[in-house]
């Protein structure tokens, strides 16, 4: 058995956004040299997702603000008792929670295995500082 494991470091200027990630993805298969198999991407941070969907700016932005419905971004503790702890993120760990922290997708012929429209991305819900994505590749 084959395995590949691969870190991508995100560093997000917004607060919230959404990133591409299915060509760095991609090419951690390639090198993987796996040709039938699974491929594991993980936000390894509680504030931030992995998810896939289709790349299309209208449907981010209605992510956006949908989330932003579910879980208002507000620093005061009265809103979310964990901003009680001194920080003020109470509501990406929401968001995070909701978008999912991770993802599987099939390796077949030595690709990802893919829907016609689905992409992978990074979701950012407490952006401004490095964190990390990790890429686990399994297979033969």
């Amino acid at each position: 058995m084959k395995s590949l494991t691969r870190y991508l470091t995100m560093n997000v200027p917004a607060r919230m956004d959404f990133v591409n990630i299915t060509a760095a993805v991609h090419e951690a298969v390639r090198e993987s040299g796996v040709a039938e198999g699974l491929c594991l991407v993980n936000a390894m941070h509680i504030t931030a997702s992995v998810f896939i969907n289709d790349d299309e700016a209208g449907l981010h932005d209605d992510y956006k603000r949908w989330l932003e419905k579910l879980a208002p971004y507000d620093p005061s503790p009265e809103t979310y008792r964990h901003n009680r702890t001194g920080e003020d993120n109470g509501d990406a760990h929401h968001k995070r929670q909701v978008m999912g922290r991770e993802v599987v997708v099939a390796i077949t012929g030595g690709r990802l295995d893919f829907g016609p429209w689905e992409q992978i991305f990074y979701g950012e819900f407490d952006g401004r500082r490095p964190k990390r994505v990790l890429v686990k590749i399994i297979g033969e």
